[in-house]
C-alpha cells in the first residue's frame, strides 16, 4: 500500500518541536507496518528533507509567530479574514492550489492520503476527495484554541483565538467525518472528537527516539530544567502557572533553568527567571537536571516531553494533564496538580538527589511497551483502510 503523508513540515532529521518528533515516529510506524510512504509538505528555511527520495518539498516556510514581524502578522490575519481559513492554514498558502495539485499528481499511483494535523489539510481541503483518507489529530485543536482564548488578556488575542476555535471545530469535524480511520495521540481525544464507539479511531502511544544512553551515569549540573517551545500558547500557559504558582513554594536554594524559544514579553514578565534560550542538545540538557517538572495545564494530545522524560528514566513531578494518555507511569514520577503539593514533591526529590541518591530508572522497558502498542494501533487503522480501498476497487 502506497500512502501520501500530507504534513505541514516534513522530517528533516533535526526536530525542534513535539509536532516534528511525532511526525517522524508516525511515519516510521507506517513503514514498519509495511506501507510505502511518500511525504509532502514544507521545510524550515535552510533545512533539507531527511529522506529526499521519498519526499516532495513544496517550499520553505517559517510559521512561527515569534519570528514574524508585525507586517507579516497583519498579512496572515488579512488573508485569513478574506479566505475564511484559520491563520494556521493561511500561513501555508504560499503555493497555489494548482501547484499543490500538480505535486500530488507527481506521486501517482498511490492508494490513500494520510492527513497529518489540520493546517495543511485545512489550507487545501478540497484536494483530497479522490482517495480514502486517514486523519491524524495531534490535538483537539479547537479546544486548545478555546483555552487560549480564555487565557488571553488582550481583546484582540481573545477574538483571534475564539475565531480559530470556531473554524477549527468545523474543520476537525469534516476531517474526522471523511476519514476511513482517525489516529489521535491520547485516548481522551477520541471522545472529544466525537469518535467513541465508532470503531474507526485509535490512540497512538508515541516514542521520541531519545538517546537513552545519555541518561546512564549522568552528571547533574542543575536542579530543575524545563525545555519547550514557549511561544506555543498551551506551553506558555503551563510555564506561567509554574512560575507564578509553584516557584514561590520551592526551597529558596533550588535553581530553575528554562530552555527553548521564549517570547520577549514572557522574559520581561519574569526577570528573575533563568532563561537559557535554545540549547545545543535538548537531551543533554534534561539529563543534566536533578528533576524534570512536567507542567502542562492546557491543550490536548500527548505531551512529548513527558514521553521523552520517561524514555530516559529521569525523575519528574508532573501535572495530571502532562501524563494523560500514558498507561504506565514510572515509579520515579510524582503526579500533583495542586501547586503546593507539586513544589513539595520537587523539594523532596531534589533533596534526595543532592544527598547522592540516584533516582533514575530504566526507561527501555517503557519505550518497548509504547512501541508494541503503537504498532498494534497502526495495524488497526491500516486494516480498515485496506478494506475501504478494496471495496472501492470492487465497486469500480
Amino acid at each position: 500500500m502506497h500512502l501520501l503523508f500530507v504534513t505541514s513540515l516534513v522530517p528533516d532529521g533535526k526536530p525542534t518541536t513535539g509536532y516534528e518528533i511525532a511526525n517522524k515516529a508516525i511515519i516510521d510506524g507506517l513503514v514498519r507496518a509495511g506501507a510505502r510512504v511518500t511525504v509532502i509538505g514544507f521545510v524550515w528555511p535552510g533545512s533539507k528533507p531527511l529522506d529526499p527520495e521519498n519526499t516532495i518539498v513544496l517550499g520553505e516556510v517559517d510559521v512561527r509567530n515569534d519570528t514574524a514581524n508585525f507586517a507579516q502578522k497583519l498579512r496572515w490575519f488579512g488573508k485569513a479574514m478574506m479566505s475564511g481559513l484559520t491563520v494556521s492554514s493561511v500561513k501555508l498558502r504560499v503555493v497555489t492550489k494548482d501547484t499543490f495539485r500538480a505535486a500530488i499528481a507527481s506521486v501517482e499511483p498511490f492508494d490513500a492520503y494520510v492527513l497529518n494535523g489540520v493546517p495543511l489539510p485545512g489550507a487545501f481541503e478540497d484536494c483530497f476527495h479522490d482517495k480514502p483518507q486517514i486523519f491524524i489529530a495531534h490535538n483537539v485543536e479547537h479546544r486548545s484554541a478555546r483555552e487560549n482564548a480564555e487565557a488571553a488578556t488582550s481583546p484582540v488575542q481573545k477574538y483571534l483565538f475564539s475565531r480559530e476555535s470556531r473554524l477549527l471545530m468545523g474543520l476537525e469535524k469534516r476531517l474526522c467525518s471523511k476519514a476511513s480511520f482517525v489516529f489521535t495521540l491520547a485516548d481522551d481525544d477520541i471522545d472529544a472528537l466525537g469518535l467513541s464507539g465508532t470503531g474507526r479511531a485509535a490512540a497512538l502511544p508515541l516514542v521520541t527516539g531519545a538517546d537513552t544512553a545519555k541518561s546512564k551515569g549522568r552528571k547533574i549540573v542543575r536542579d530543575l530544567g524545563l525545555i519547550g517551545t514557549w511561544t506555543w500558547q498551551p506551553n506558555r500557559i503551563g510555564l506561567e502557572w509554574f512560575l507564578r504558582e509553584v516557584v514561590p513554594h520551592l526551597d529558596k536554594d533550588i535553581g530553575v533553568t528554562i530552555a527553548g524559544s521564549t517570547p520577549a514579553d514572557l522574559k520581561a514578565a519574569w526577570p528573575d527567571a533563568s532563561f537559557a534560550g535554545r540549547v545545543a542538545d535538548a537531551t543533554d540538557f534534561v539529563c543534566g537536571c536533578a528533576v524534570i517538572p512536567l507542567i502542562s495545564r492546557a491543550g490536548s494530545g500527548v505531551q512529548l516531553k513527558t514521553i521523552e522524560t520517561f524514555e530516559l528514566g529521569l525523575p519528574s513531578v508532573a501535572t495530571a494533564l502532562s501524563v494523560r494518555g500514558i498507561a504506565d507511569i514510572p515509579d520515579n514520577c510524582v503526579v500533583a496538580d495542586d501547586p503546593v503539593a507539586f513544589a513539595k514533591a520537587v523539594n523532596a526529590m531534589v533533596a534526595r538527589v543532592r544527598a547522592g541518591e540516584d533516582l533514575t530508572c530504566e526507561g527501555d522497558a517503557f519505550r518497548a511497551a509504547q512501541l508494541a502498542r503503537f504498532d498494534q494501533q497502526i495495524r488497526l487503522g491500516l486494516d480498515r483502510l485496506e478494506t475501504r480501498i478494496a471495496n472501492g476497487r470492487a465497486a469500480a
